[in-house]
């Protein structure tokens, strides 16, 4: 197994060699000491580190913390600070850069092997996560049915295209609405009204719509027959997440319904 390789930015020579030969007694690879933001950015941009450990407090034209949000802002690589200062001020300005964690000066060798070792796991797992949720989203993107999801509060979370284009509203003013703003239902028969999806699917734990009939009214007042299934989102605990609702235009069906009845009765 290849080490992992940690790039040091740090402007005080003599902690900056501590902290090497502490590395690399550990385990690690040191291939680079910068002193400096900018020449970090440039090794960054050559080596790709497993890992930056940043002293907040650089001389030169970027300090610590600017240069870590330039880490931030253009790489996918962990930062985690090594400070002598514990100022709130401080520290507020860091929070923006997400830093993994704050090692203060003067650290203890295991306290920084646990930090540089919990830095990589979150790392590689925030990685996994972030990689199930592209493919989750492709998928829902290409279904053949419009699907929405909400919050247990019913506020809207996401929408396929196919969601976009039956309801006409788009996701991003739709995001975060109430699901009945955006997904107007209704029932055919004039004496019966349709509940809630949400508060339904919550109730039940499960919704569906065909039972009343049910027709969408899309944000320009069109009006489509839709067979529609609600169901719970649930954490590992068996909580309420939120619901999702897949439905899909049953214009034709009814058409086919339509013409079928009639030959019958002819």
């Amino acid at each position: 197994m290849s080490k992992k390789q940690i790039l040091i930015v740090e402007d005080e020579s003599i902690v900056a060699e501590d902290l090497r030969e502490t590395l690399i007694s550990l385990g690690y690879a040191v291939p680079s000491v910068e002193s400096s933001g900018e020449k970090a950015i440039e090794k960054i941009e050559g080596m790709r580190p497993d890992v930056v450990l940043m002293d907040i407090m650089l001389q030169g034209a970027m300090d610590g913390i600017e240069t870590a949000k330039e880490v931030h802002d253009r790489f996918d690589i962990p930062i985690l600070y090594i400070t002598s200062y514990s100022d709130e001020h401080i520290l507020e300005r860091a929070k923006i850069t997400e830093p993994y964690c704050y090692i203060i000066k003067p650290f203890r060798e295991r306290e920084l092997h646990i930090n540089i070792e919990i830095a990589i796991y979150k790392h590689q797992m925030e990685n996994k996560l972030k990689e199930s949720e592209h493919w989750l989203s492709s998928t829902i993107k290409s279904l053949g049915e419009a699907v929405i999801s909400t919050d247990k509060d019913g506020l809207i979370k996401t929408m396929n295209p196919f969601a976009e284009a039956m309801t006409g509203w788009k996701f991003d003013e739709a995001f975060a609405k109430p699901i009945s703003t955006v997904f107007n239902i209704i029932s055919e028969k004039p004496d019966i009204k349709v509940e809630n999806p949400v508060t339904r699917a919550i109730r039940e734990g499960i919704y569906y719509g065909l039972a009343e009939h049910t027709v969408l009214i899309s944000k320009e007042g069109m009006k489509v027959p839709v067979d529609v299934i609600g169901s719970l989102i649930k954490d590992n605990f068996g909580n309420i997440m939120g619901t999702v609702m897949i439905f899909e235009d049953i214009i034709e069906r009814k058409r086919l319904e339509e013409r079928i009845k009639k030959t019958n009765i002819e």
